[in-house]
């Protein structure tokens, strides 16, 4: 089962929960770089030396969770979780449109 969040501070709690850091990364277009929101779970991708790859020019830039809020709202977005109990070791989510 799944459910929907669109409160800032269910999400916030959802993911810290689980680990998770608000980050964005930049990635190419075709006709430059774009900035895609993601959340991060774990140590690992936010210790990594070079966390570049083929599809991340600058690698994962960890943001504030008002500057990641404004990114998610400014795109009409909310996310759609697991929703097993807090503190689970589920950090699976997908970006939605808000309703």
């Amino acid at each position: 089962m799944s459910q929907t969040l669109t409160d800032r501070q269910a999400i916030r709690e959802w993911a810290e929960a689980r680990g998770g850091n608000p980050i964005l990364m930049d990635v190419p277009d075709g006709t430059g770089d774009r900035t895609i929101l993601q959340l991060t779970f774990g140590q690992d991708a936010l210790n990594a030396e070079g966390n570049e790859g083929p599809d991340r020019i600058t690698g994962f830039q960890l943001v504030s969770w008002d500057d990641w809020f404004a990114a998610l709202e400014e795109n009409g977005l909310a996310i759609q979780v697991s929703d097993d109990p807090a503190g689970g070791n589920e950090a699976e989510f997908t970006f939605v449109p808000r309703d």
